[in-house]
């Protein structure tokens, strides 16, 4: 596929409240029957970014996931956002990646927030995932991610960079600066999709969802308030600018360790 139409999704999160988020993304995405290939919801959507994850965490089988498939299979589309699983003791901030037919895919968050104690209350991931979907090679990150270009370097030729992402208004140079960035040494389209309004620890969140093309050109951005929007990405532009410009070619080689 040389296109994909792409829905981000940036919405208040309701805090710690699984069954009332889901109500509510049920009937914002509602609309996009046919309308869209791929729904991106913020990271942790169903909770808010909580450092108590004992009483929200599901397993890999719990309602939230459920609901992602039924989703998926109903809207013809693939969704995907990040979710609190306990598996074998411990708890992710795991990313699914929930296609049409049924088929999950996920990624574990990396990069810890250690500034609010999240490596004390969740488990790092290790695992590097690309995602092949209609003909795309999608790279899926979390949040924190964003700050570690090394863990998101190009070297698996993927097509397009994907972050959800709880990140505070506070800190949204930082997070404009860097998915440009991303978007630039990558050359690939990068899509950062962020939460507004305030949480239950009085943390506000401006959104600042945005796609941005794959020479640093931000194609949209929505700050402040909720925002459902569709773009299309045109991979064979981008597989003519990489041809034109061909920076990736002369990228260092270099192994990330485990752990």
């Amino acid at each position: 596929m040389s296109v994909l139409r792409i829905t981000t999704v940036q919405s208040e999160l309701i805090w710690e409240n699984p069954k009332a988020n889901l109500r509510k993304f049920t009937t914002l995405l509602l609309p996009l029957a046919g309308k869209t290939d791929l729904i991106i919801l913020p990271e942790m959507f169903t909770t808010g970014f909580t450092m108590k994850p004992a009483p929200q965490a599901e397993d890999g089988d719990g309602n939230s996931t459920a609901w992602m498939r039924s989703v998926a299979k109903d809207l013809n589309t693939a969704i995907t956002g990040s979710l609190i699983i306990e598996e074998g003791g411990k708890y992710f901030n795991r990313l699914f990646f929930m296609h049409p037919d049924g088929r999950e895919e996920t990624y574990d968050k990396k990069h810890l927030f250690s500034l609010a104690g999240e490596h004390e209350n969740y488990a790092a991931g290790t695992e590097v995932k690309i995602i092949e979907y209609r003909g795309v090679k999608i790279r899926p990150l979390i949040c924190y991610d964003l700050r570690f270009p090394v863990w998101s370097r190009n070297v698996q030729d993927y097509d397009l960079l994907l972050y959800v992402a709880n990140w505070p208004e506070t800190r949204s140079l930082h997070w404009n600066t860097l998915l440009a960035a991303r978007a630039v040494e990558n050359q690939c389209y990068t899509v950062g999709v962020n939460r507004v309004g305030e949480d239950a620890n009085g943390f506000k969140y401006a959104g600042d969802t945005q796609v941005v093309d794959y020479g640093g050109k931000v194609i949209y951005r929505a700050s402040g308030q909720e925002n459902v929007t569709t773009t299309v990405l045109d991979f064979a532009a981008q597989k003519k600018y990489r041809s034109k410009l061909n920076f990736l070619r002369d990228r260092d080689e270099f192994e990330i360790k485990k752990g």
